[in-house]
């Protein structure tokens, strides 16, 4: 592999000048091509980005065939399973923006590609290279809590829909469960090691995207945005998993997790009617134990830092690729919160609750 990373952008929305950004501060690494699916805009990308010594190309097919080391896919979601399955294929390392996909069959084929190949498929989530975030991971693991038998997870926005490509059933597969929810999701299931998910009974609504007071593009509303599951693993563990992009309330409450010893509860960082959710840092962090017979309470000092998360996680996949090291965070990993969602679907569709059966 050459000394200067050469990296490709797939699409060329508002998430890809996020990636351009975090490329153009590693000295290693040089985007030398730009695709997008709209004839003209990768062309229109490149020069105002200022991206001198990259090529464009109306669709990625004509960028894959070029000699790149990595591409990062920022396509909407209806495009992530062709273009991440066409990637690995042509024999490049893959940053993927989350949701994987929009359907678990897609994710599995995706998964399969990978390991077919060897090359790394890797989920853009930047919130776990927040230092806290590693810190709450830390604790649940200690076995401070003694067996975590029960989690809850989620957030709200009180007003915070998107629109566009993300409101759409087919483009998108779902709302805001896997735009925002999947963040949530993350969050708990790799503090608790991913477990294996056996069952879900969800509901799902979307009162206010559907609503014209409330969405400028209600008549085009297909996916929820409100979403509550009970989802059953292996080990006796349950998560309560709830997500909102718009409410009548300020918050669907903290993050935590319940042991049979203590019990830890985290507030997400940030204020205003488009927070409340975990894409981003921590607020607080609260140990609940009991000390000599007696009922206490601790806060755990926040760490303190600068770091821009979404440039970590992109140095992290560059690093990564530049030194032969596995996928970040393996689409392995995220398949597993693909079938949560996928079930939660099926379980608010049906009514009742469903099996997950993971591939």
């Amino acid at each position: 592999m050459s000394k200067t990373l050469k990296i490709g952008i797939i699409g060329s929305g508002g998430i890809a000048r996020a990636h351009v950004s975090a490329y153009q501060k590693l000295p290693f690494v040089e985007i030398v091509a730009v695709a997008d699916v709209i004839p003209g805009k990768a062309a229109q990308f490149v020069e105002s980005e200022k991206l001198d010594s990259a090529a464009a190309y109306d669709g990625h097919e004509k960028l894959l065939a070029q000699e790149l080391d990595g591409v990062s896919i920022c396509t909407p979601n209806v495009s992530h399973h062709i273009t991440t399955v066409d990637a690995l294929r042509a024999g490049k390392q893959v940053l993927l923006e989350k949701p994987m996909s929009v359907t678990l069959q897609e994710a599995v084929e995706m998964t399969a590609a990978a390991k077919e190949t060897g090359n790394m498929l890797t989920l853009g989530f930047q919130p776990r290279y927040d230092p806290n975030m590693k810190l709450m991971q830390e604790i649940v693991q200690s076995g401070r809590l003694g067996k975590v038998y029960y989690a809850e997870t989620g957030g709200g926005r009180r007003r915070g829909m998107p629109g566009g490509t993300f409101i759409s059933k087919k483009l998108a597969g779902a709302g805001a469960m896997a735009d925002i929810g999947c963040y949530s999701l993350d969050m708990a299931l790799h503090a608790m090691g991913y477990p294996k998910p056996i069952s879900v009974s969800a509901f799902t609504s979307n009162h206010f995207g559907t609503n014209p007071l409330y969405h400028p593009e209600a008549s085009k509303f297909e996916v929820e945005d409100f979403g509550v599951a009970m989802v059953r693993f292996e080990n006796d563990l349950v998560l309560q998993f709830k997500i909102s992009w718009a409410m009548h309330m300020d918050t669907l409450g903290a993050t935590m997790f319940l042991g049979t010893d203590a019990g830890l509860k985290i507030t997400p960082a940030g204020s205003g009617p488009w927070s409340g959710v975990w894409d981003g840092s921590v607020g607080s962090m609260t140990l609940f134990h009991d000390e000599y017979g007696r009922q206490t309470q601790t806060a755990i000092p926040l760490i303190e830092h600068r770091l821009n998360l979404f440039d970590e996680k992109v140095r992290d996949f560059a690093e990564a690729v530049r030194d032969g090291r596995p996928a970040p965070i393996p689409g392995e990993q995220i398949l597993i919160q693909q079938a949560i969602i996928d079930g939660v679907l099926r379980s608010a569709e049906s009514k009742r609750e469903v099996a997950i059966e993971l591939p």
